[in-house]
């Protein structure tokens, strides 16, 4: 996983931490072309909107922004194209039934560079939350904020 404090984390997604509870990470590869990882190492893709869809056997990658690299010489790709997410085949088989529940979704949750130099994605089985669960969520981190300020303060 994406654990390894030698990775270089390019984006993360914080809305989904904000929107979903996250019940298990996945690392995936994505299939990238020509400049999009200069791109990805200048940081510059956007994972808010991003989410994934099993179609046919294969996960794919919609609505991810990497923007064009600014250097390229010949044609760069589009945008917001489809990318195709790289997994075994008992991973994709998980997903497939973990999807299958109801209120699952897949949501990339951040693209980081392992020692290898090789671009992933965390990909999270996310379960939507309501909104009184957002506003629990944000009443512990602030109380949790407030009980460490008072131990500093002490100490």
């Amino acid at each position: 996983m994406a654990k390894a404090l030698s990775d270089k984390i390019v984006a993360t997604n914080k809305k989904a931490y904000h929107d979903y509870f996250i019940d298990e990470v996945i690392e995936a590869g994505m299939v990238l072309r020509g400049s999009e990882v200069k791109s990805l190492r200048a940081g510059r893709v956007n994972l808010k909107e991003g989410y994934a869809q099993i179609k046919d056997g294969e996960i794919f990658l919609f609505n991810v922004h990497i923007s064009p690299y600014a250097f390229a010489t010949h044609d760069a790709p589009a945008p917001l194209r489809v990318r195709k997410l790289l997994l075994s085949k008992a991973e994709i088989r998980k997903m497939i039934g973990k999807v299958k529940e109801k209120g699952i979704a897949l949501v990339p949750l951040k693209i980081y560079f392992t020692k290898t130099g090789k671009a992933k994605l965390a990909l999270g089985l996310a379960r939507g939350k309501k909104l009184y669960d957002k506003r629990a969520t944000l009443k512990k981190k602030e109380s949790d904020r407030e009980m460490e300020r008072a131990i500093s303060k002490h100490q």
